[in-house]
């Protein structure tokens, strides 16, 4: 079989274990091993089916077992282990990705037990010290920064590419987790390698191993890649923890004590923050910057227009601080905070310096930032006390991920050496001062130690492997191309459905302009009546977002219930009333803010609006008289007095405001109305005119009686005969 069909036979193996059909799965499986050399797997499936056929043999014979359940459970999971892992090694045998590739070397690596790795790893930092108390020996340095950071590769792809520890395994890995000797950037590498390992093949010991690293809080750098881990593991395998019962007990457990489902809940957030990436960085080149060109020579404020606001989708005032949305004065402003609420700026400027070597090694992706670094030492120690002083701060700041701090460096090695000292002096300095001007980095390196800034700039780094990272990406499973809905997975929805996290989860969701799934989430804080007024705000909020209007107003209408009189609220129930048109609902909730904003222009046109609407002229005449008194030289009001006047038969009037109209900022439409109201006054020379002036503006006649068509109900409503309508359009 080829790759493909390999795949498809496993696939339906897997449906049928997910029905628990499990009959039928091991009849699938065993056909699927064919004559694969698997002899101890297909002993144990054989094993696995017998014990099977004698439950269901007992079953029928009506005989009570009270571990039966228990004994149901095992099988189905041995049988899934056992899938998987035929699954790799047909695999195995005829693709040609870097994974098998990998899978099948580290299969065949002889090179000691992890235990042995440790111990090599654990003495670098006493082999290190010893070379610097020999200033002279660069040759020792050299071989002993070698003999680490290929211990360390080493370690890294045998881990990768290993599926299932074996008991001496799990003995040697709980070593490396309690080592007092092994640096934090080793044991982060080897979490890592755990994450790409699990991502291929779901092994529970690995897992658990994942779930105690958490525990280990004194290694702030482990804790967090080991929360990246199990995040990413659940959304590969989220159903792969029902299999084994420990895990749940595991979890409720964990989440008790170290507040789990808390510290899942950040990191949840920072991978769906970094799905934004590629939209922030297209927004980044090409709107943010042009303008910052644009504007710096000449930066001005821009005085908005009262009605080209929008009343439709602004955030609520109340909730819209909570949610940490602010409104900056230029892009300058817009594009730091942006990298201040964690977004990922950073991505196209470093994205095309990934094309060194370096970044073929599959390894150098996920390196912790070391100062110690081959490649790092050999620029740092090039410079003097002053600059060497300012590029450690630079680098050592919480802005830059790691790959990209790698990527740094290694740009500045490519440039001749004449250059680099007053480079690095110069660019390094002065970004410092620009921090530091700000108040943003007044603690660089504590800021950079803070769980979350290490947790989101490995987001950062993983993001960049799985997008940039040439060699594999169309070959590894892309955990960022997915729906990241964390909540859902049935082994973590009791960490994270709690209310105070799905809030957090929800109002995200609505800020980053996801509104489809911000609603799944607060449907599911009403189900679990944790829903307040705030909650049916922004429920409401995001179903006018998506237009369904009808849906925003029985959103709105409990907010209203629960907050009675809210501002925010009553206006957007008469949006949706008018933009629903129920206008008679529409007029009856402007007329209540209008009772709290006597003022609102915006309010006070849509409220005429909607009168006109309804037919009502004499009131909605005296809402756009209102406009035209707050407002000298109000054209929109103009234009709404000229048309409603013409609607309830005041002639004069609608001719002379649509004067007032055309001899100022007449629209598309002007024309074409006052020709309206010079045919129904009587004035033929000036209707065939004011039509022309249309045709003109609108480009053709055709695009004219299109507009025409959709006001001959009103023209016949006001007088005008169906006989007169041909004659006068042939007369322009």
């Amino acid at each position: 079989m080829n790759e493909k069909e390999i795949n498809k036979e496993y696939e339906k193996i897997i449906r049928l274990l997910r029905q628990q059909r499990l009959k039928e799965a091991h009849t699938q499986l065993l056909s699927l091993m064919g004559e694969k050399g698997e002899w101890g797997l297909r002993m144990k499936l054989e094993q696995l089916q017998t014990s099977y056929q004698y439950m269901l043999q007992y079953l029928r014979q009506g005989t009570q077992d009270p571990d039966r359940a228990q004994l149901y459970q095992r099988i189905l999971t041995e049988t899934w282990e056992i899938a998987d892992q035929i699954h790799i090694s047909l695999l195995d045998d005829v693709s040609t990705s870097y994974y098998h590739r990998l899978h099948k070397t580290s299969k065949n690596m002889t090179a000691g037990h992890m235990y042995d790795w440790l111990r090599k790893l654990e003495s670098f930092q006493d082999d290190l010290a010893v070379c610097e108390l020999m200033p002279g020996n660069e040759a020792a340095l050299k071989e002993v920064l070698k003999r680490h950071e290929d211990t360390n590769k080493f370690l890294f792809l045998t881990t990768w590419g290993n599926t299932a520890w074996s008991r001496e395994d799990i003995k040697d890995a709980q070593q490396i987790l309690v080592s007092e000797q092994l640096s934090s950037n080793d044991r982060s590498l080897f979490i890592s390698a755990l994450t790409l390992s699990l991502q291929e093949y779901f092994d529970v010991h690995k897992f658990l191993w994942l779930l105690t690293a958490v525990t280990k809080s004194n290694d702030v750098q482990s804790v967090q890649r080991a929360l990246v881990g199990i995040a990413l593991t659940m959304l590969r395998h989220p159903d792969k923890a029902e299999l084994y019962p420990e895990l749940s007990e595991r979890l409720a457990m964990l989440d008790e004590k170290y507040h789990l489902g808390k510290n899942l809940t950040i990191i949840y957030l920072q991978l769906l923050c970094a799905q934004e990436t590629e939209k922030i960085n297209k927004r980044i080149t090409e709107e943010i910057i042009p303008e910052i060109l644009k504007k710096a020579q000449n930066f001005k404020g821009m005085e908005l227009d009262w009605d080209e606001i929008s009343e439709e989708e602004d955030f609520n005032p109340d909730w819209e601080k909570a949610m940490q949305d602010t409104s900056f004065e230029n892009k300058i402003r817009e594009m730091t905070d942006l990298q201040m609420e964690g977004m990922d700026v950073n991505l196209s400027t470093f994205s095309q310096l990934k094309r060194f070597s370096f970044f073929n090694e599959a390894t150098n992706w996920f390196l912790p930032f070391d100062k110690n670094h081959s490649c790092v030492r050999e620029i740092l120690g090039e410079q003097d006390d002053q600059s060497t002083g300012a590029l450690n701060m630079f680098l050592q700041s919480g802005l830059f991920c790691n790959s990209d701090k790698y990527s740094m460096c290694l740009f500045i090695a490519s440039i001749p050496e004449s250059q680099r000292r007053m480079m690095i002096s110069n660019i390094a300095q002065k970004n410092i001062e620009e921090m530091l001007d700000d108040d943003r980095l007044n603690n660089i390196t504590k800021i950079a130690q803070e769980p979350t800034i290490i947790s989101n700039l490995y987001i950062q780094d993983l993001y960049r492997f799985y997008k940039l990272n040439k060699s594999q990406h169309e070959e590894l499973f892309d955990p960022f191309s997915q729906d990241i809905i964390l909540h859902r997975i049935s082994a973590l929805a009791p960490l994270l459905s709690k209310p105070e996290q799905l809030k957090e989860v929800a109002d995200y969701r609505v800020k980053k302009d996801h509104p489809l799934e911000a609603i799944d989430i607060y449907l599911q804080l009403i189900d679990q009546q944790a829903a307040d007024a705030d909650i049916f705000q922004k429920l409401g909020y995001c179903y006018q977002k998506l237009k369904r209007y009808q849906e925003a107003i029985d959103a709105f209408r409990k907010a209203d219930i629960l907050k009675p009189d809210h501002l925010w609220t009553l206006r957007h129930l008469a949006t949706c009333y008018r933009i629903n048109r129920q206008f008679d609902k529409a007029v009856e909730y402007y007329q209540k803010v209008e009772e709290i904003e006597p003022d609102n222009k915006t309010v006070i046109y849509f409220k005429g609006s909607c009168f006109t609407e309804l037919k009502r002229y004499d009131e909605a005449l005296n809402c756009f008289f209102k406009l035209d008194f707050m407002e000298t030289n109000n054209v929109k009001a103009w234009r709404s007095i000229g048309w409603c006047s013409f609607l309830c038969g005041k002639l004069e009037q609608a001719r002379k405001y649509y004067d007032k109209v055309l001899n100022t900022q007449p629209n598309v439409n002007d024309y074409l109305n006052a020709g309206h109201v010079a045919w129904k006054s009587g004035n033929m020379e000036q209707t065939a005119t004011l039509y022309g002036k249309a045709v003109m503006v609108y480009g053709s006649k055709d695009i004219f009686l299109e507009h025409f068509q959709k006001d001959k109900d009103i023209l016949l409503s006001q007088g005008i005969t169906p006989d007169e309508i041909p004659l006068v359009l042939d007369m322009i």
